[in-house]
């Protein structure tokens, strides 16, 4: 926590970021953490940031799956993490498709990653300081819902962080090989 009370924290995108890719995931037997992942995360809880899983799920307004199986998926997730003495502070996904979603889901939405509404509802709901957290991500919508928030935006290479990294655009966004190398940059940024 720093002088205004706020919390610092790490908003992690979820596919291709802290779990392998794997399109429209729901199914916990599918499920695979990027190797690293969950020391990464509980090392983010040892130097006391909040992490935030911020992630688009428009297989839920595709139809491939429900809300219901985003949450069960989410819980399996921090079953594992739990077991390793991590953690994950909150969860927030967007079903959300603007032109592929049905019914209520297919909608201009603001918590669509790259708009930054999870992130700034996430930060009013645990007091978040943007301005001194960081989002990792490995798509540019990561990157753009990151910088729009305010906070210190990280690519990854995994998922489609090497094609997002051809982007000229993000020649100013730092760069890591994975969650784990995103984490040592925070945690060196720190001192």
């Amino acid at each position: 926590m720093n002088i205004s009370g706020k919390q610092r924290a790490v908003f992690l995108d979820r596919d291709g970021t802290i779990n392998v890719e794997k399109d429209y995931l729901y199914k916990t037997r599918d499920f695979e953490f990027i190797p690293g992942a969950i020391n990464s995360i509980k090392r983010l809880n040892e130097a006391g940031f909040l992490v935030v899983v911020v992630t688009n799920q428009s297989g839920v307004g595709r139809g491939y799956y429900s809300e219901a199986d985003v949450d069960n998926l989410h819980r399996h997730l921090l079953q594992e993490l739990l077991r390793f003495g991590a953690s994950v502070d909150g969860f927030y996904f967007c079903p959300h498709h603007p032109t592929k979603g049905g019914g209520q889901y297919k909608v201009v939405c603001a918590c669509r990653k790259g708009r930054p509404g999870m992130l700034l509802q996430a930060a009013y709901e645990h007091n978040i300081d943007l301005e001194n957290s960081y989002m990792i991500g490995d798509k540019l919508a990561d990157i753009e819902a990151g910088s729009s928030a305010g906070c210190q935006p990280i690519l990854v290479l995994t998922g489609y962080g090497q094609k997002t990294a051809m982007d000229s655009a993000l020649n100013d966004v730092p760069k890591c090989a994975d969650i784990n190398t995103a984490v040592e940059y925070i945690l060196q940024e720190l001192d």
